[in-house]
């Protein structure tokens, strides 16, 4: 059986060519065209934070999961006041998907975002969740170990999004990218800070000041979890390239220092939220200048989702599955250095 987004592609196609020799199948190659891809979100209705010295149990409520239900089906205002929990309204809407399935651990949850989004089907596991759809949407939940339920659709031959962070450690970030790789199927995790238009500006803009030598990126949270979205930035302007890592803060308040291919340096500060109330924050230091930017943050998952659904329908791949498991391996060295007291090459974290 044949993928079925590859299905979709073949028909389109074929009704493309008989389209010139009838104008009543240009009509309905049109209107196929048009169709929304069917989507499902897979642990998309609760949250437990997972990470760092203290977990936090899971509770209803997703603030990826319910930004990304309303941004391709929008939601009922009414509904959307008794849900109990963290849901966010998304502003901007994409006409070119619509969730079709949404699963989560918590089925009452998931019932719950369903109502509000007008979600046909509450699957009863993660794997019918991406079964009879043209993609699906792995969402962070906290755990950081959403690449777990990405196998079952990757075997599908099902275009798949991982939410950040792709893993906790680079070994499991690189099992996972080698079964997308070995099916052949359509994989994709990164940021969502890599595609606001600042950041994607302020690429354009580097060339300006010449060649980078320094690059210094802030942000809050935990290091890999959060650090994710800061060193992002860095990784969306300069390229991968990481070597090596070296985290000369302390737990809750990180600097690290990364050392480049290109002969330059990028200094990751990542603060924990009780310790520091960093935003996130780029700066490039150039031969010729320097250029500071704290991006706009508004429409952020709208962007990255787009950046997916040009991997989906138009084979755009706008983060390379090797970068992205480069980041992880970046972050975790990062934090295998403050607990080392040493210098730690990205190589000993694969």
């Amino acid at each position: 059986m044949n993928p079925p987004i590859e299905r979709r592609s073949f028909f389109g196609r074929s009704l493309a060519g008989l389209a010139a020799a009838s104008p009543a199948l240009s009509a309905l190659a049109q209107e196929t065209a048009a169709k929304p891809l069917r989507l499902g979100l897979v642990s998309a209705a609760s949250y437990g934070a997972a990470y760092g010295p203290e977990p936090k149990p899971r509770t209803p409520g997703s603030h990826h999961g319910t930004a990304f239900a309303t941004t391709f089906n929008g939601y009922d205002e009414e509904k959307a006041k008794s849900f109990e929990g963290t849901f966010v309204k998304s502003a901007k809407r994409i006409d070119e998907g619509r969730v079709v399935k949404i699963w989560d651990p918590d089925k009452a949850a998931a019932s719950a975002v369903a109502e509000i989004c007008g979600i046909e089907t509450v699957a009863d596991t993660p794997e019918q969740c991406v079964e009879d759809v043209d993609a699906a949407l792995l969402i962070d939940d906290g755990s950081g170990a959403q690449w777990k339920y990405a196998e079952a659709a990757l075997r599908q031959g099902v275009p798949t999004f991982c939410d950040k962070p792709l893993a906790m450690t680079a070994k499991e970030a690189a099992a996972i990218a080698k079964v997308a790789k070995e099916t052949g199927t359509k994989f994709m995790s990164a940021s969502s800070l890599r595609f606001v238009p600042d950041i994607v500006k302020l690429r354009e803009d580097a060339a300006v000041i010449g060649p980078i030598r320094l690059c210094t990126v802030t942000g809050p949270g935990d290091l890999i979890y959060y650090g994710i979205h800061a060193l992002s930035m860095a990784y969306a302007v300069l390229g991968p390239g990481v070597v090596s890592a070296h985290n000369t803060g302390r737990e809750g308040a990180h600097i690290v220092r990364l050392r480049h291919e290109k002969d330059l340096d990028i200094v990751l500060m990542v603060g924990a939220r009780e310790r520091m109330r960093a935003g996130f924050s780029i700066q490039l230091f150039g031969e010729k200048g320097n250029l500071r930017v704290e991006p706009n943050l508004k429409d952020l998952y709208a962007y990255l989702l787009e950046a997916f659904l040009d991997l989906v329908l138009r084979d755009k791949v706008s983060v390379p599955m090797e970068e992205e498991v480069e980041l992880i391996a970046a972050l975790e060295a990062g934090q295998q250095s403050l607990a080392l007291g040493r210098e730690v090459k990205l190589s000993e974290m694969m």
